[in-house]
């Protein structure tokens, strides 16, 4: 049974936190001399609200949960190492990937001294439970979960993840970076059975803000807490903050974008079987394919020549000469076919 308390890091639970000028006072005043800020009003002489509260509140909001079960972050990156912090203990814990998968899980963890203990999915790029179960020990403290998965695409099976939740006696993290492309396949749903369970959201991929670096949990309020406390005062500027409410505020333009990305990804996967070198197209549940073909490295080096860039992935595990294709803009895709129209092998 998880229980949060037991299993953050003592040092962390005796963490003092830092307290910013923001924290300390909470309303309106007429004048501000408490932090040693330039007084000349410009919009951004200010520091901001250290907990971007009406971030949270508005993505709370799309995502019909509490404000209380948000964290935000300078990208999902930010969440990801706050999560190592907060639960593992340098040389000591370990977490538990599923490659293929994202690669900043590991990397996150190798800055922070982590042992990282892989269990490979299925063929079928599902998890194995018992493999998982298997390689946990009392020192495993966070099992990183992506659904829909980079790089391949397709949901994890939800019944696979609750029964993950029931028997894996650390914190479940299920990355859903590219949700928002299937938001019914979401389990943000189980948060209120399942307090083990911590789910990642972002602004880079559906919502259009790569470059503004907004990552968004949501958990338990007592472990959001935890987060907050570990956190830097501010980690998100104000313009960033900016940008993702302006966003947040319409969310039916994503929606928009996200139908196109949609019906383009379609497209491409059934223009793309009929080339001779393709010789699979896996399932998408998100904005891009993964199409193994018979010599990666050269269409990927032929496409380059061609100005055209894609994501070679033929060196990571179960996926063998395979590409990693974005879905563009249709104008885009549409050079993508016209490039690959020219490719003999």
């Amino acid at each position: 049974m998880f229980v949060l308390e037991n299993s953050i890091r003592s040092s962390i639970k005796a963490l003092k936190p830092y307290s910013s000028a923001r924290d300390e006072f909470h309303g309106v005043a007429e004048v501000y001399l408490d932090a040693n800020e330039n007084p000349f009003p410009n919009g951004k002489n200010r520091y901001p609200d250290p907990l971007q509260m009406a971030l949270r509140t508005a993505f709370a909001s799309v995502k019909n949960v509490d404000p209380s079960n948000v964290v935000s972050g300078n990208g999902s990156d930010e969440i990801i190492d706050l999560l190592m912090r907060v639960f593992c203990n340098p040389g000591i814990d370990n977490i538990i990937t599923l490659p293929p998968t994202y690669g900043m899980y590991s990397v996150s963890a190798a800055v922070n001294g982590v042992k990282v203990k892989e269990v490979a999915l299925t063929d079928d790029f599902q998890p194995d439970v018992q493999a998982i179960l298997k390689a946990a020990d009392e020192h495993t403290k966070l099992l990183f979960i992506c659904s829909p998965n980079n790089p391949t695409a397709n949901t994890i099976d939800g019944n696979i993840i609750v029964e993950l939740l029931k028997s894996f006696k650390g914190l479940v993290i299920v990355d859903e970076a590219y949700i928002d492309f299937c938001p019914e396949k979401s389990v943000i749903g189980l948060l209120s059975k399942y307090t083990n369970l911590f789910v990642m959201q972002t602004l880079s991929k559906a919502w259009g803000l790569a470059g503004v670096r907004i990552g968004l949990g949501i958990g338990h309020p007592d472990l959001i807490k935890v987060l907050d406390k570990v956190k830097p005062p501010y980690n998100i500027s104000v313009l960033n903050a900016e940008a993702a409410l302006v966003a947040l505020s319409n969310s039916t333009l994503m929606y928009q974008q996200v139908a196109v990305l949609i019906n383009q990804r379609n497209r491409l996967a059934d223009q793309l079987s009929v080339y001779s070198f393709v010789e699979k197209i896996y399932p998408s549940d998100a904005n891009f394919l993964l199409v193994k073909v018979t010599n990666a490295n050269l269409i990927y080096q032929k496409l380059i020549n061609a100005r055209i860039v894609v994501r070679n992935r033929s060196t990571v595990l179960l996926c063998d000469e395979c590409l990693r294709i974005t879905v563009g803009t249709p104008d885009e895709n549409n050079k993508l076919l016209l490039a690959l129209n020219t490719i003999e092998l």
